[in-house]
């Protein structure tokens, strides 16, 4: 498979969300959607999975399942309209850098509460 088509997809693959993104603001969006994107969003960011990824393949294997089959789940519940008027503003706009600095923050800020409190379960064992 050629490089060009892989880039394609990823850039298509980003396009998409950014435009889900842009559409949870939406009041035209329902309810039901924008909480599976929240947890879809939250999946794919969170550290903690069904599958652990140290079990190789199917580790991986849950990712590549659950947050494009949650993509594609939205983007059905949303109205046609809604997700072509956001598609073609995320073709037309790019993330602001300040919008990846504050997700970045969040998703840090994410695995030092995790290992803080994996620390604080686990150093009673070990300093007694």
């Amino acid at each position: 498979m050629p490089k060009g088509s892989w880039r394609e997809k990823a850039k298509r693959l980003k396009t998409e969300v950014y435009a889900l993104c842009l559409a949870m603001k939406d009041s035209r969006v329902p309810w039901y959607a924008k909480v599976i994107m929240a947890l879809t969003i939250g999946y794919a960011i969170s550290p903690i999975d069904l599958i652990p990824d140290f079990i190789p393949v199917i580790g991986q294997l849950d990712d590549l399942i659950i947050v494009p089959a949650g993509i594609s789940l939205v983007i059905k519940m949303i109205p046609k309209n809604v997700i072509e008027e956001y598609r073609q503003k995320a073709q037309v706009e790019s993330v602001n850098t300040r919008t990846k600095w504050v997700v970045a923050g969040i998703i840090v800020s994410i695995w030092i509460l995790d290992i803080y409190f994996v620390f604080r379960l686990v150093a009673p064992l070990f300093f007694k």
